[in-house]
């Protein structure tokens, strides 16, 4: 008996999530569609487990949050809803479009931080304005008696 192979989804080289990662509800979508639109159930909600997917690392998890920013559930699950086309299957394509986006973009790491120093001539006026400033409040105080 052999067991029905599970389709992948590729987002990068490295990266691949599983089919039932992904739960997809339909329901009433609202804009254009006519009486259409109050009959069939054509938006798509769905939902891809961040917190607890095997399919990504921890950086990538944790970029994909940070990303993710409203769409994500407390629960930790991210939550797309495709209302933009009148029929069911092109709202499916593009939530599953802007998911496969939203993962590539989070696979990126960011480029790493090079140290810079301040250079010579702005550290230099910084404390020549601070002698200045300090001169100035000295100027304010009680006029010495000699």
């Amino acid at each position: 008996m052999r067991k029905a192979r599970m389709a992948k989804i590729r987002i990068t080289a490295q990266i691949s999530i599983d089919e039932d990662e992904l739960r997809e509800s339909f329901i009433l979508a609202t804009g254009p569609g006519g009486q259409n639109v109050n009959k069939v159930a054509s938006a798509v909600q769905l939902r891809f487990d961040v917190a607890r997917s095997p399919s990504l690392s921890e950086a990538v998890r944790e970029r994909l949050v940070r990303i993710a920013g409203r769409r994500l559930t407390k629960g930790g699950e991210l939550l797309l809803v495709g209302r933009r086309h009148r029929s069911q299957e092109r709202n499916r394509a593009d939530v599953r479009t802007r998911l496969i986006a939203l993962l590539r973009d989070a696979a990126v790491p960011p480029p790493p931080r090079r140290k810079t120093r301040a250079p010579a001539a702005s550290r230099k006026r910084r404390v020549e304005n601070k002698t200045a400033r300090g001169q100035l409040k000295r100027l304010r105080g009680r006029p010495r008696e000699d």
